[in-house]
């Protein structure tokens, strides 16, 4: 069974028919031509295609696309400006927090939330302080918060040492 839905993706509407079986993932990629987001398991445990749903970061591989009608999808390549990189993706590359880059976008969603649900005081199972306002985003907090997302080729120190640097902290010694 087919269904219409239309999703604004990067800040475009796109109407779209699609079976009522398909994720939100394949709509990106093989409805839309979407190729930011990666399909790495296709499961949920890889993180590769992180995006921010409607503000949160998610995994579309998991979500259907019918269940999202309407909803706003911003990928790696959304995030960037008139052009310009987002400060998070300048970052990565500043930081070689990358190597073969497969897993890049999806990193770069995940670390584009982390810093807005720490400046939100979301806690996670790290936070010493779960009444804090703010969260302070030190080496063990920056991992937490980006263990979804996996790196095949082990860029993860310099990934946590390139979200250290947009939250503004040292990211705490190596």
């Amino acid at each position: 069974m087919d269904a219409t839905i239309t999703l604004t993706v990067d800040g475009r509407e796109r109407t779209l028919t699609v079976d009522t079986r398909t994720t939100v993932l394949d709509a990106l990629r093989e409805h839309l031509d979407v190729t930011s987001p990666k399909k790495g398991c296709d499961h949920g445990q890889c993180g590769s295609c992180t995006v921010l749903l409607d503000g949160r970061r998610a995994l579309p591989c998991l979500a259907l696309a019918v269940a999202h009608d309407g909803a706003d999808v911003t990928t790696a390549d959304g995030l960037a400006t008139d052009g310009e990189l987002h400060p998070v993706a300048r970052a990565f590359l500043d930081a070689d927090a990358y190597q073969c880059g497969y897993c890049t976008p999806g990193q770069v969603c995940s670390a584009a939330a982390v810093l807005a649900e720490a400046g939100e005081g979301w806690p996670s199972a790290v936070t010493p302080d779960l009444d804090a306002e703010r969260v302070t985003l030190d080496r063990s907090e920056i991992a937490e918060r980006m263990s979804g997302n996996l790196c095949r080729c082990g860029a993860y120190a310099n990934i946590v040492d390139a979200v250290a640097s947009v939250a503004g902290t040292d990211g705490g010694a190596r």
